[in-house]
Formats: C-alpha cells, structure tokens, sequence
C-alpha cells in the first residue's frame, strides 16, 4: 500500500502494534520516513532540530544527559555551560507537567467549590420555599403527633433526594462528555466508579448542610400558628 504526504506518494513496509493515546499526543497516528528524504522532500534543511534519545533505565539518565551536553557543546563548538541548545529530560518535562497539572487542579478545585456553595444556596432558598408553601401540612402533621425530628428527617431526605438527582445529571453529563471527547478528539478517558461514589457522597453532604437550616425551621413551627397560615 502507498500513501500520500504533501502530494508525494510513499510506501508502507510496515505497521507498528497499537499503543493508544497518550494525553493529547496518539502515536498510532505518527508516520516514520527515511531521515534524508524527510529533510530534502518534506522540510526541505539539511539539520536537525530534535533529537530523542531513550536510556534503558531511570538511573542512567542524568549520565546519558550530561554525555549529551558534552558531546553537542563539542560539536557546536560552545562552552558546555553556555550552550546555544537545550536539553529537557523526562524528569524536567514530568516536573513541569506536574506544575501545571497542579495549577490546572487548583483552579478547577476553585471552580467546584464555587459551583458547590452557589448550588447549595440555591437548594436552601428551594427547601425554605417549599416549607412556606407546606406550612399548613407541617401543621397538620404536628396536630396529629408528629415530633420535631420527624418533620426535620423529612425535609433533609427530601434536601438531600434533590442533591442526588443533580448528581445523577452530572454523572450522566460527564459520562456523555467522556464519550464524545474519546470519540472526537481521540483522547482516552475513563470514569471510575470511585469517582461515581464519590460525587454522590458530595451531593449528600450538600443535602445535609443547606438543607439543615430549612429542616430545623420546618421542624420548629408552631402547629397552631402553622394551621391558621393562608
């Protein structure tokens, strides 16, 4: 088989295993050609501008690095403490990864928070409206011998049954995102059920804490006054 790159049509001799995506980069896409006919047809320069060297183990990279430094400061005829090219290892590109990863997740941790605390606002105004508008039942409930915790386990179930039906939407949304990132812009992604777990602990933690407040004011109406609200 051929194909055709920049109106040159070039054979395939061979086909590398499946490896899959990694982060934004997907080897399974990238195309190997004879270094003389990459730089004379395709770039068209006579040099190099990157070169990648493996080592067979973690420990002898900083030795194979300072090699490198050496060998290309001699070659480039520069002192090997001023160089006029740079050298990243796998240890230098983790750690800026790493850096970046971490801002990334700050701000995404800030960006929750505040979703959270306006979301769980939100489900306190709703759970004060509906004891408004069930006062008169919650009256009732009381006249007929319901106590204060039974009316306050009520409303914080009722709280806790809305943060879960959110978290259930999320969940799903996040799933159909997955699925269209994966699909789309060929990265893998994956949706643990730790994470499922974990949000829906989330979400029932936000039941309890904003709806506490509208279940304790519920829980202590007055029954008489309760009855006679219009």
């Amino acid at each position: 088989k051929t194909i055709r790159i920049n109106k040159i049509n070039f054979k395939v001799i061979g086909v590398l295993q499946a490896k899959g995506s990694s982060g934004f980069f997907n080897p399974d896409d990238t195309v190997f050609v004879p270094l003389t006919t990459m730089q004379k047809i395709l770039a068209g320069v006579d040099y190099l501008s990157t070169i990648a060297i493996s080592v067979q183990t973690k420990e002898l990279m900083p030795q194979v690095q300072e090699e490198a430094i050496m060998a290309l400061a001699e070659k480039h005829r520069v002192d090997p403490q001023n160089p006029d090219f740079s050298i990243l290892s796998q240890a230098d590109i983790l750690g800026a990864l790493t850096q970046v990863t971490n801002t990334f997740t700050i701000f995404l941790a800030a960006i929750a928070g505040i979703s959270l605390l306006v979301g769980g606002i939100g489900i306190m105004n709703m759970m004060l409206t509906i004891v408004t508008e069930r006062t008169r039942e919650i009256g009732l409930r009381k006249a007929v011998g319901a106590k204060k915790k039974d009316i306050s386990m009520q409303f914080l179930a009722e709280a806790i049954m809305l943060t879960f039906i959110g978290g259930i939407a999320g969940i799903a949304l996040g799933w159909i995102l997955s699925i269209l990132i994966s699909s789309f812009a060929g990265i893998a992604t994956s949706i643990s059920l730790t994470t499922i777990f974990l949000a829906f602990g989330i979400s029932a933690a936000i039941g309890i804490i904003f709806g506490y407040y509208p279940a304790r004011r519920a829980a202590g109406l007055n029954p008489i006054e309760a009855l006679r609200y219009e």
